[in-house]
């Protein structure tokens, strides 16, 4: 260990201990609006970056039909949700969003991906075919079970993440991929390389932290997620649409989620099965932010990721196992310190 292997470790950690801080962003948004602990968002990372290494490979993505599918169960829920009181406009709205925005979206990724698309287009259609993943899910498996208690929640969500998982080998198979960069280039800075991809994870990052700020701040539905995420029983008296704020928060999640992928894959090589390992370690950031602080979420991202980056050159077979422990101290101190409280009831 020198000074400089010392800056190099220090400089992967950041880039690592970024895309967990997004991840951990994540995962606190969703459970304080929903709470459910989203298991499933490392399928989102990873469906966003074999989306979008697909669509450069000039291959058509499954995700796309999976999003087409769940539309079409989102909307049959909502026709037996009102089966008692159809309106035509309902049904109109329900139908376009549900049905007709996944098919128009299949149609311009069968297009795109005979044409091998340049790089802005693979991540649009990756983003808003993971977006609309995400969303279909919370109508299908989360949404019903909204005023369940955390237990049965966490039960779906790990539901969720073995059936994603296994359409994911059904989508793109055993064999892993890497996808284009982002930004090309490099430069140096003294002893330190700075390649086109890792500005791209710095700046993604800080915009995405500084764009959540404002909008939790500024507009009315991150305030309306603000005040479902503090109290949801008093936000549904308030006139707060809880189901709109849940679908706001998955819709978020899995922009996130697939954002990530697509800033980790042209790095390394992902596997249908990555995402749950790095998700996880996006959740060790949530835990220790007490899945409630957003600033502290990203502060102990970058020392997740530092922590893994020095330990992958001491010990780098035991790396994940330094990475977990993290969580025994943290949550050793938060039992001690933090009062009983009984679970809200809706």
């Amino acid at each position: 260990m020198n000074t400089t292997i010392m800056l190099f470790l220090v400089q992967d950690g950041i880039t690592n201990g970024a895309i967990y801080a997004l991840l951990g962003l994540a995962l606190v948004l969703v459970f304080a609006v929903t709470r459910v602990i989203l298991i499933p968002q490392g399928e989102f990372v990873t469906y966003g970056a074999l989306t979008y290494a697909s669509l450069a490979a000039g291959q058509m993505p499954g995700t796309a039909k999976l999003a087409l599918a769940l539309g079409i169960g989102a909307f049959g829920f909502d026709l037996f949700v009102a089966r008692k009181a159809l309106h035509a406009r309902l049904i109109v709205r329900s139908l376009v969003t549900n049905v007709v925005l996944p098919a128009i979206v299949l149609a311009l990724t069968l297009y795109f991906a005979a044409q091998k698309p340049p790089v802005a287009v693979c991540i649009a259609l990756s983003l808003v075919i993971v977006a609309m993943i995400g969303l279909y899910l919370y109508r299908i498996a989360f949404q019903p079970l909204a005023h369940t208690s955390v237990l049965v929640l966490l039960i779906a969500s790990v539901g969720v993440h073995l059936a994603l998982q296994g359409l994911g080998l059904l989508f793109f198979g055993a064999e892993g991929q890497r996808g284009p960069a982002v930004l090309s280039g490099a430069f140096t800075a003294g002893a330190l390389r700075f390649t086109g991809q890792s500005i791209t994870v710095y700046a993604i990052t800080i915009a995405f932290i500084v764009g959540l700020w404002l909008f939790f701040g500024l507009t009315l539905y991150g305030k309306a997620l603000r005040a479902t995420a503090v109290n949801r029983l008093g936000a549904r008296l308030a006139g707060i649409r809880t189901t709109l704020s849940g679908q706001i928060a998955f819709l978020l999640a899995s922009v996130i989620g697939a954002l990530s992928g697509i800033l980790i894959v042209p790095i390394t090589t992902l596997y249908y099965d990555s995402g749950f390992l790095i998700g996880l370690k996006g959740f060790v950031a949530a835990i220790i932010g007490g899945l409630v602080s957003y600033p502290l979420t990203a502060v102990a991202a970058l020392v997740v990721g530092i922590v893994e980056a020095f330990s992958s050159f001491y010990a780098s077979n035991y790396k994940e196992v330094i990475v977990f422990m993290l969580l025994i101290p943290v949550l050793l101190l938060r039992s001690l310190a933090a009062p009983a409280v009984e679970e809200e009831k809706d």
